[in-house]
């Protein structure tokens, strides 16, 4: 890449036409350079930040002949360089910022999802697991509850099946006592 912006620039250098230079005037002998032609931005540096461009140092009134044109064309080949440079760090900025941070932030939302997912579903599958279980225990009560319930029914019947006996056996003894004539022995045990 920085072969390509180096040869890029020698391009532009050598193609570039030479500043334009004015004839000296009658009565004094300087020169005066204009300033160079606007610099093209390569197609690759469509930079999404602002670039605060640094203000340009006013033309040096140059008044030496070649050696002073081939000092402002120096002066002129750095600050291209320099621009280009300048324009290539930006636009790998912006690739590094726009691309491989929005591919990494990226995969990381489809990694984070998917273990929201993964975590959500194992606690659908717990939260089944101990539904279930509660059912299976809500049934054990019930028929724990019914089994009591028919014991309990037993021994109701049980007593008053007793009951029925001694009430019975009760009459029986009172029938045989009014036909004998005779008197229990214990007639009341309270007394």
């Amino acid at each position: 890449m920085a072969e390509e912006v180096k040869k890029q620039a020698e391009a532009e250098t050598t193609a570039a036409p030479p500043p334009a230079v004015e004839v000296p005037k009658a009565e004094s002998e300087e020169k005066t350079v204009s300033p160079p032609p606007a610099e093209e931005k390569p197609e690759e540096s469509k930079a999404l930040v602002v670039v605060e461009k640094a203000p340009e140092p006013e033309p040096k009134k140059i008044s030496g002949g070649s050696h002073d044109r081939d000092i402002s064309l120096a002066e002129v080949e750095k600050a291209k360089r320099l621009s280009f440079i300048k324009a290539w760090e930006e636009s790998e900025k912006t690739k590094a910022e726009n691309n491989r941070s929005q591919k990494k932030l990226s995969a990381i939302v489809a990694w984070e999802n998917s273990k929201k997912a993964s975590l959500e579903a194992k606690l659908k599958k717990i939260e089944e697991q101990l539904e279930k279980k509660k059912a299976e225990c809500a049934e054990k009560m019930k028929n724990k509850v019914a089994l009591l319930h028919k014991e309990a029914e037993e021994k109701r019947a049980m007593v008053e099946a007793k009951r029925g006996e001694e009430v019975l056996k009760a009459e029986e003894m009172a029938a045989k006592y009014r036909a004998t004539g005779q008197t229990p022995k214990k007639v009341l045990g309270c007394f």
